[in-house]
């Protein structure tokens, strides 16, 4: 998948988050409520975690170097699993903290009709972000289940802000509880409850995250599907079988592919040449991202 669905998924979480963070932190400064606070926090770490997706694609394009002869595609892999530690740190961390404090030290709501308001703008706000990433997202999921479409995508930032948004969505409603039940109970600790409730969600949300950005930055190979067609086209034309295969994504957009391949035997090396760059073809042909591709020619030691 090319950067820019992507692009315009975090564009759309960006102004959303920054206009919400800027009007949660009035609702808080008029109300005292804690959920509205633990939100504007929530609000301002994904604003920063979408400058910080836009910054790795940008980095992720700088050319080869010697030092770095593959690349810089992992900058993305690298951004988004700062990210997820920022939505752990900044936003679940201070949740939770927020949260217990309120409950231990209740504190009764002002004007909480502000703070709802403000909540309700915001879920329409976010409910805007979460379309266009799903919107997005639907364009190169396939027929995988939305879980597995955040498990196997190789793309990190559409995951990231999908994740971000439902987290966030969740996040208002939890709030929108918390104030409510304050108000109308009489009983303050629920706003804690509700910022608490939030706390978790995000800390779970950011987990997923880290696990699943770890093992993009370790380092993960084609997809069972991608893999599949590899090999069927690999081992075609005067290609016997493929003998063995690595692959890696070394970015997003750029897969590495190295197979050792049995060629009918008796082949000329003009033939033999031929044969490797039509089995290159052949795989660029269906799976693009395969943009480098190292094939070591061999005899079928299977049958000599």
């Amino acid at each position: 998948m090319s950067a820019g669905g992507g692009t315009k998924a975090i564009l759309a979480a960006l102004g959303a988050n920054a206009g919400i963070a800027v009007a949660k932190f009035v609702g808080f400064a008029i109300t005292g409520s804690s959920s509205m606070l633990a939100e504007a926090v929530h609000s301002v770490a994904d604003t920063s975690n979408q400058g910080l997706l836009l910054l790795g694609q940008k980095t992720s394009q700088r050319k080869a170097t010697k030092e770095h002869p593959f690349g810089f595609g992992r900058d993305r892999y690298f951004y988004s699993f700062i990210v997820a530690l920022m939505l752990f740190t900044l936003g679940s961390a201070f949740a939770l903290y927020e949260g217990i404090h309120k409950i231990q030290h209740p504190e009764a709501l002002t004007s909480p009709i502000v703070a709802v308001i403000i909540l309700v703008v915001a879920i329409l706000l976010e409910s805007y972000s979460f379309y266009t990433a799903i919107t997005e997202s639907k364009k190169i999921k396939g027929d995988v289940s939305w879980w597995g479409f955040i498990r196997q995508s190789r793309t990190p930032e559409l995951p990231v802000v999908l994740l971000e948004d439902a987290g966030a969505l969740l996040g208002l409603v939890f709030a929108l509880i918390g104030v409510s039940l304050s108000v109308l109970t009489d009983e303050p600790v629920w706003d804690g409850v509700g910022t608490v409730m939030i706390g978790l969600l995000l800390g779970i949300i950011a987990v997923i995250l880290i696990i699943e950005m770890k093992s993009l930055l370790i380092g993960e190979g084609a997809t069972d599907k991608e893999l599949e067609i590899i090999i069927d086209e690999l081992a075609a034309g005067k290609v016997q079988r493929v003998i063995h295969i690595r692959t890696q994504y070394i970015g997003p957009d750029e897969l590495l592919v190295a197979a050792k391949l049995a060629l009918s035997p008796g082949l000329e090396m003009d033939e033999i040449a031929q044969a490797i760059d039509d089995a290159e073809s052949r795989v660029r042909a269906k799976v693009p991202a395969a943009r480098l591709i190292y094939l070591e020619p061999d005899l079928d030691r299977t049958t000599v």
